[in-house]
This record gives C-alpha cells, sequence and structure tokens, in this order.
C-alpha cells in the first residue's frame, strides 16, 4: 500500500545527514563522544558545539576527535564567520545530548548567550534535547515548565531514564543509553524530512486533536477516550508536504506530540471553550481547519468549588438510582458546536477560503448504523468534508488501525481511507491538497 512511501523513506535513511551535537554541562558528557561515533558510523556529518561548562567535563581535544573537526564554543571564537548563523543554517539536525537543567532554561528563555544558545535560536532545523540532571532538578517545577514550553515550540524531548545517578542518587534523570538517543534523534529528522510531494507550502493548515475534559470540581472532568493520535497524524502528514501547522492540542499524550516535527505549533487547551477560541484565533489566515478532536458536546452548569464528597447529600442534590441509592444530580449546559461556527461563521480575516474538514466518531443504535448517522450529522454541519469512523472499546480511539469514510456536504461518500492512524492521515491530507487546488482564491 505505501510503496512508494516506504522506498522514499528508506533513501532519505541512507543519504547522510548534517547533524550538530550540542553538549552541555552535565557529568554525562561523557557519553556524548559515543552518540557522535555512532552518528558518524551511520554516515552522517557531526559538528560539536559544547557550552563552556560541558568543557569542564569533556576536553574539546576529544570532541574534535571523535567528530574529525575543530570545536567551536564561543560566538566571538571567530566573530567575522558569525558563527551561530553559520552552524544554525548548516545543520538538518541539532541534537543536545545531555541537555542539563540551565541549558534548559536558558533554550526556553530565548538566550543567546554562549554558541549553543545562539545555534538554537537561529537554526530552523529539527531539534531534540536527551536531559540530563539529578531527579530533584528534573522533578522541580520550573524544570517541568522549561521542559513544557520547549515541547510547545516543537523541541523533541527525550525523557531521562531511571537509574544509579552521581553519588549515591538513584532516580528520573539518568541520560539513556546513547543508542536510544541516536535512534530517537533519527527518527525525529526522519518525520521531519519532506515528502516528494510540495502542494501546501505556503499553505496554512489548523488541526484540532485528543480529547476536551469538563471540569466537575477540582478533582473530577467529564471526558472521553481520544487519545489524539489520529489528529497529531494529520498534523505529521501536513507538515510533510510542506504546510505550516498549528496543533490544537487538547491532552494529547507527552510522547505522541514529542514524536512530530518541531516546526509543528503546539496550542495546548482544556475545555471545549478553551478549543474553541484557540482554533477560531489559529484559524484567522488558514487554509484547512481539521477537527480531529473528540471535542465535548456538553459541560457541567456549574463546577464546584470543593471536591464533591458522597455525604451528605442535601435531599434537592440526590436522586434515587434503580437500586435505591442517591447520588448527585449533575446539569449540564450544550457546549458550542464547534465545527458548524466553523462553516456558519468563518474566522478567516484575509477575505480567503478555508477548507473546513470534521470527524464524526460514531455507534451504531437502533436508528441506524454508523454511516447513516455519519451522513446525516454532515448534511447538519456543512463542512466541506466529514470523516466518519466507528469507534468503541477496540477501535477508533487510541494506538489502534482504524478506517474512515470520507463524506462531502451533502453526505455523499468521496473516498475511503483504512490501515495505521499515519496511513489514514496521509490519505486525508492527500485529499485536502487536492481539495485545496480547487477552491476559489476567494470567498
Amino acid at each position: 500500500m505505501n510503496t512508494d512511501s516506504t522506498r522514499a523513506r528508506d533513501a532519505r535513511a541512507s543519504r547522510a545527514r548534517r547533524i550538530v551535537v550540542g553538549v552541555s554541562g552535565s557529568i554525562a558528557a561523557y557519553k556524548a563522544p559515543s552518540v557522535i561515533r555512532l552518528l558518524r558510523a551511520a554516515g552522517h556529518e557531526v559538528r560539536t558545539v559544547p557550552t563552556a561548562a560541558a568543557l569542564r567535563f569533556i576536553g574539546a581535544p576529544a570532541l574534535a576527535a571523535v567528530t574529525g573537526s575543530p570545536v567551536q564554543s564561543g560566538v566571538f571564537d571567530d566573530a567575522a564567520a558569525v558563527a551561530h548563523v553559520d552552524v544554525g543554517e548548516w545543520a538538518e539536525l541539532v541534537l543536545v545530548a545531555p541537555a542539563s537543567a540551565d541549558l534548559l532554561a536558558r533554550a526556553a528563555a530565548g538566550r543567546a548567550d554562549d554558541l549553543l544558545t545562539a545555534t538554537l535560536l537561529t537554526t530552523t532545523a529539527p531539534v531534540v534535547m536527551a536531559p540530563a540532571m539529578h531527579t530533584q532538578m528534573w522533578n522541580h517545577p520550573a524544570t517541568r515548565a522549561n521542559v513544557a514550553t520547549l515541547r510547545r515550540r516543537g523541541v523533541a524531548i527525550i525523557d531521562p531514564d531511571s537509574g544509579p545517578l552521581t553519588g549515591s542518587g538513584y532516580g528520573s534523570g539518568r541520560l539513556p543509553a546513547p543508542e536510544k538517543i541516536v535512534a530517537r534523534a533519527l527518527a525525529v529528522l526522519d518525520s521531519a524530512e519532506v515528502s516528494d510531494h510540495r502542494d501546501l507550502v505556503g499553505r496554512h493548515v489548523v488541526v484540532s486533536a485528543g480529547g476536551t475534559r469538563e471540569p466537575l470540581d477540582p478533582v473530577r472532568y467529564l471526558g472521553n477516550r481520544s487519545s489524539g493520535r489520529q489528529g497529531a497524524a494529520i498534523a505529521r502528514a501536513a507538515a510533510a508536504r510542506g504546510a505550516r501547522v498549528t496543533l490544537v492540542s487538547a491532552h494529547v499524550d507527552a510522547q505522541v506530540l514529542a514524536d512530530l516535527p518541531p516546526r509543528i505549533e503546539v496550542v495546548p487547551v482544556t475545555t471545549a471553550l478553551d478549543l474553541r477560541a484557540a482554533v477560531r484565533a489559529a484559524a484567522t489566515d488558514a487554509d484547512a481547519v481539521v477537527m480531529a478532536a473528540a471535542v465535548a458536546d456538553f459541560r457541567p452548569a456549574t463546577v464546584a468549588a470543593a471536591k464533591l464528597k458522597k455525604h451528605p447529600l442535601a435531599p434537592s442534590d440526590a436522586q434515587g438510582g434503580p437500586d435505591g441509592s442517591t447520588g448527585p444530580v449533575i446539569a449540564l449546559v450544550e457546549n458550542p458546536d464547534v465545527l458548524a461556527e466553523l462553516v456558519t461563521d468563518p474566522p478567516r480575516t484575509d477575505g480567503g477560503r478555508t477548507l473546513v474538514v470534521g470527524f464524526a466518531a460514531e455507534t451504531g443504535d437502533a436508528d441506524g448504523d454508523v454511516l447513516d448517522h455519519g451522513a446525516a450529522k454532515a448534511r447538519r454541519k456543512g463542512a466541506d468534508l466529514l470523516a466518519v469512523n466507528a469507534v468503541g472499546r477496540s477501535q477508533g480511539f487510541g494506538d489502534v488501525p482504524n478506517a474512515v469514510v470520507v463524506l462531502d456536504a451533502g453526505g455523499r461518500e468521496v473516498t475511503r481511507a483504512s490501515g495505521s492512524k499515519q496511513e489514514v492521515a496521509d490519505a486525508l491530507v492527500e485529499l485536502i491538497a487536492d481539495r485545496l487546488e480547487a477552491l476559489p482564491d476567494r470567498q
């Protein structure tokens, strides 16, 4: 089914890449030469950019020996060469291993006070960071916030392993094995490689993914089982065809987001109202919006300020069940229909036309099967395309294969796609690219 794409991926894998390995001030810097050796053994060209602190753990001669090229660490080592720009433009991948807590903080703040952080600001290549530090530092709220910031910007973070640390410490914060770091870094680079199809260059595609959560109290929420994998795959497929992609992410697993190409902008949201605002804000110049997220139809009318307790319940708050038990009654209000609003009230402000694509996760019932409900929804919503898929405990949601039937605004079948979530995404994005080509430039 994917013979051509497989051949293209194999061809990319055999091509030598230009990789910058950044090394920061961590005791784990001694593993950097092993990372470099593995990259060079795979045929890639490597330059190393250590920080001044890294050179206190491992010498520049050792790094120069394993890379086969001189080592630069200062912005002003050769001011005329403008090294921070040159290195950033040369790189097809920037891998920082290890990334210390200090390096993460400086990168998150946008600092450019040495060659490595300046390179991170100038490069347009994918960036992968492998943090290494003591457990308390890794778990500190400041570090967690810095990691979250970097991930939102598209940096792929390889979570540290657990194991023995410096001294007598044991816990999370250990730099993963060089083989694992190299495999993850090259996988990120491979996913960031554009395909032979460049038909979405200059286009902006907004994708929503995951499942919204509607709070009941400070502890509980109403939610759904969407993993966000299908939406993330669509974002990846659109980026591979050259699009600028914004992913509005509702509780998508961090590892799924970490595997995305760094150039995808990720906007995290929580509730349906959050998602609605984020999608509309991003779509003011969008050529296509793909609503793959599972958005809650209802939310609690009120959110309790404190955790709801089983007992005692006021008579007005209790309702009898079939077994005689009582429980609280939760009043719900309807959430806005984000997909329908994109059709009836387009947020695009430049006069352009936005292709609107929806998803309908359906189950059959006494009133009709999955396609019956999907066709009715397609006619009701009015989206240009609606991807209908059956969902249940073993299909649709999660890390499982998917199958969709794509309908037009009249409920008529356009195409079908099945296989892995990435295969379904590739087929959908190809259809979107064809439809965008056929759209008029103005409304």
